[in-house]
């Protein structure tokens, strides 16, 4: 008989939010725990990636709570943008509609789990309550000259006339349209994240976050410290600055490389179109512009370029060099100029060749002397510095600091820190998504919208997907308003914001979602931030999750709060895969989650999910494996339900047994408790966790006549069974519930507090060694606890069968590992 899990989970669930009992209060008397998952797409489905995924943010919860903190766990939606704009078109619908509607759908499917959520604090990022606070912070970002407009590349399609996002391309062609976009230089708000670039490399207020999460933001940053060198364009009084890391092979320099989107080229451009060559040079430059920058800047790419007819003068030589505009030179990187020095960087000796420029030996190979000639590749090692003037004979490392310093003397260069960090731009050609809080005015220029005024609304006439423009553009009630500085005529900026914004600081509206004065209040703040535990996946390193680092030190410099960091702790959960690939609908391999709940019960399903694998590693789906949780917590109810008699007359009695009593079921009771807690608290390892509960329940069930008992024996027994609850409460919650009364208790059961476990129950008297030779098993031996190692060890070569495997071989080593197995090594 299968329990019955549809009328527990059904009673439980209504229980919770009958108690409120998820619902969070600041509370400076008490610890909190704040514990968040990355909030999901309103697309109107979970699939079992989101029920893994909150089901290792529940357990998180429970236990806390159990453990007597106050623990917060929000929920939400990430409404804006893109994905929410395809279905609403896609479907016919209005994007507002859509969004409320999947809405709804995804609240029923995390009622159905049971998660224990504080829908009091719930928000959706496409609903004006939150909007608002964006559109006011953009405000405060501004004010602080975080914000700037200025000119970038874009993917422009021209049949449908508007700026494409990098996830709208497909194979180079636009997705609605199916025409080839190009790159277009358009102006765009930026927020300057490039400000806070030296502090988002410094993780030591986090507690603990993965390193490869560290490295891949750091590499992101990309800090360089090199030399600014300042090259002069002859007759004219303009300066091309070139940043390197390698100052010290400034004399090797032969050529300038800049690429076709730098404002020199950009200027040549205009005026040179008499100029010979300038069709061959205009044709270069936009089909580099239009080539994808990965392929521009890989490796393997070839090197090309066409001289621009133009030169300047190398600042320590006084050399007159061609500038060559070239494809692998990217403007965002750097200063968006190299020097390029051929016999001593690769990318720059392979054009060289291929366009037969000069190279010049600078630095000399000590071990072997260098000659340009015979040269097969760049030598990019340290050496000795020749054809370098005075510098001659230093070390090129030294070498680095004197002619930085000796350019500083000539106003000719200067030590520099770059970053590979660009400026966010923010402005997105989009309908879904928050408006910005600007006014374009003709007599007053660009001017902030009032606070008064906020928020700026999305207009809901509009024609979503019906025209190839910004629906926003053609909104003219909208688009025509007042300046509110003059009162003149004046238009409303269109673009809206990224949808980047809006969860870049969700996390600190959750705890005052209510809030109509100011996003949340900073009392509250200090006491609920940082995040004790934040959860989602890794492919968020390097955009959410420093963009949410950026948006919380500025909140903290405006004064709305005073931590750091938002997140202490970080888990990048693994991915849930079946087939051998990630679930997706693409890919036709998704697991509804609704129908498995339907036949196994949520409770089977968060089980699994926490079982099958560590939390920061995938999870392969297979139908086995649900249908083995299944079996186990079937097992757990016909335990407690054929005993429960037994448990509820003798589990009060099991501190008043003599020790002796049942050692190894009361070792195993005990043992499992402090194995528990280990596993959640110190290593988030669920699934071992689990794994200590099946094999207790092994123990306790292993017991086939628990009527048959002594008295105090029933004690010991109904000790091990009335314990489970209260350990599986974290990974079955709605079972954990049912066990719990059933045992006859009539609080909840985070209310019996997390389970003590007694140290001299889990003291063995013998212990059980696994013998192993060549990593196979070949005997076993039990010795008392206090047994010393070298007797451990030779009772292991004298046990029975093992003679047979080691006679006539060379017994190297035997290794001890302590309280679990002896390795013979032959």
């Amino acid at each position: 008989m299968e329990y019955p899990f549809e009328k527990i989970e059904r009673k439980w669930q209504t229980k919770w939010s009958e108690e409120k009992l998820f619902q969070a209060k600041t509370d400076k008397d008490k610890k909190k725990y704040y514990v968040l998952s990355m909030f999901p797409y309103s697309s109107g489905a979970l699939h079992m990636g989101h029920v893994s995924n909150y089901s290792i943010a529940d357990a998180l919860t429970r236990y806390y709570l159990m453990k007597g903190f106050n623990v917060f766990q929000p929920m939400g939606y990430d409404s804006f943008g893109l994905p929410a704009e395809n279905f609403a078109i896609v479907n016919n619908t209005h994007p507002q509609t859509a969004t409320e509607d999947n809405i709804k759908i995804m609240r029923g499917q995390f009622d159905r789990v049971g998660f224990g959520f504080d829908w009091s604090k719930e928000l959706s990022t496409s609903r004006p309550d939150y909007y608002r606070w964006n559109q006011w912070l953009f405000k405060r970002f501004y004010d602080k000259g975080l914000v700037v407009r200025k000119k970038a590349y874009l993917n422009w399609c021209e049949e449908c006339q508007t700026v494409l996002a990098n996830e709208q391309v497909e194979d180079g062609s636009c997705w609605r349209c199916d025409k080839q976009v190009v790159q277009k230089e358009m102006e765009q708000w930026f927020l300057k994240i490039t400000d806070y670039a030296e502090e988002l490399l410094d993780f030591s207020k986090v507690i603990d976050w993965p390193e490869r999460v560290k490295t891949m933001q750091t590499n992101w940053i990309g800090k360089s410290v090199g030399t600014k060198i300042h090259f002069p364009v002859p007759d004219t009084d303009q300066v091309i600055k070139v940043f390197t890391t390698r100052p010290d092979t400034i004399f090797g320099c032969t050529y300038m490389a800049l690429p076709p989107e730098h404002p020199l080229v950009v200027k040549w451009l205009e005026k040179d179109k008499d100029k010979p060559g300038y069709f061959n040079i205009k044709e270069f430059c936009e089909k580099t512009i239009n080539t994808d920058r990965i392929e521009r800047t890989s490796e393997d790419s070839p090197k090309e370029g066409v001289f621009s007819g133009h030169y300047c003068i190398n600042p320590v030589n006084k050399e007159k060099i061609p500038i060559w505009i070239t494809n692998y030179v990217l403007m965002d990187y750097g200063t968006g100029a190299v020097m390029a020095v051929p016999a001593h960087d690769h990318r720059d000796f392979a054009f060289a060749r291929k366009y037969d420029l000069p190279m010049r030996i600078v630095i000399q190979n000590i071990e072997k002397d260098l000659d340009i000639r015979t040269m097969q590749e760049a030598y990019v090692d340290e050496g000795i510095l020749v054809n370098s003037k005075q510098f001659d004979g230093m070390n090129s490392e030294a070498s680095k600091k004197a002619i930085t310093d000796r350019m500083e003397q000539e106003k000719t260069g200067e030590a520099a820190v770059t970053y590979k960090l660009r400026d966010w731009g923010v402005s997105r050609q989009r309908y879904w998504g928050t408006p910005i809080p600007i006014i374009k005015c003709d007599k007053c220029g660009t001017v902030l919208v009032p606070d008064e005024d906020l928020p700026v609304e999305l207009p809901f006439e509009v024609e979503v997907g019906k025209t190839r423009q910004n629906p926003l553009t053609l909104a003219k009630e909208w688009l025509n308003v007042q300046c509110p500085s003059c009162g003149g005529d004046a238009k409303r900026e269109t673009d809206t914001m990224d949808t980047f914004v809006d969860s870049s600081w969700y996390y600190a509206r959750f705890i005052d979602t209510h809030n109509r004065e100011e996003p949340f209040s900073k009392q509250k703040a200090d006491y609920w931030l940082p995040v004790d535990q934040y959860i989602g996946g890794i492919e968020h390193a390097c955009m959410h999750l420093m963009y949410a680092r950026f948006f919380h030190k500025v909140l903290r410099d405006i004064g709305l709060l005073s931590s750091d960091e938002p997140f202490a702790r970080l888990l990048t959960q693994g991915m849930v895969i079946k087939d051998g690939a990630k679930m997706s609908k693409s890919k036709g391999n998704v697991v509804e989650p609704l129908y498995m709940i339907d036949r196994f019960g949520a409770d089977t399903c968060r089980v699994f999910m926490l079982f099958a694998s560590p939390p920061d590693k995938d999870v392969d789906w297979n139908d086995e494996g649900i249908m083995g949780a299944f079996r186990f917590l079937n097992r757990l109810w016909r335990l407690v339900d054929s005993n429960a008699d037994i448990i509820k007359q003798y589990a009060p009695k099991a501190s008043e047994v003599p020790d002796n009593t049942l050692k190894d079921l009361r070792y195993s009771t005990h043992f499992t408790i402090k194995k528990v807690k280990e596993d959640i608290e110190e290593r988030m390892q669920f699934n071992t966790a689990i794994a200590a509960i099946m094999e207790h329940l092994n123990n306790v069930t292993a017991l086939k006549e628990p009527a048959s008992l002594s008295e105090n024996e029933k004690a010991v027994f109904s000790e091990a069974c009335v314990v489970i609850p209260r350990i599986l409460y974290f990974f079955a919650p709605h079972l954990a519930e049912e066990l719990w009364e059933m045992c006859g208790n009539e609080s909840m059961v985070h209310e019996a507090g997390f389970p003590e476990y007694c140290e001299k129950h889990i003291q063995k008297d013998t212990i059980n060694y696994v013998i192993q030779i060549k990593g196979k098993v070949r005997g076993r031996i039990t010795v008392p606890a206090d047994t010393p190692d070298e007797e451990i060890k030779k009772q292991a070569l004298e046990a029975e069968n093992v003679g047979r495997y080691i006679e006539g071989k060379n017994v190297k080593k035997v290794v001890l590992v302590k309280g679990k197995l002896v390795s013979i090594v032959i």
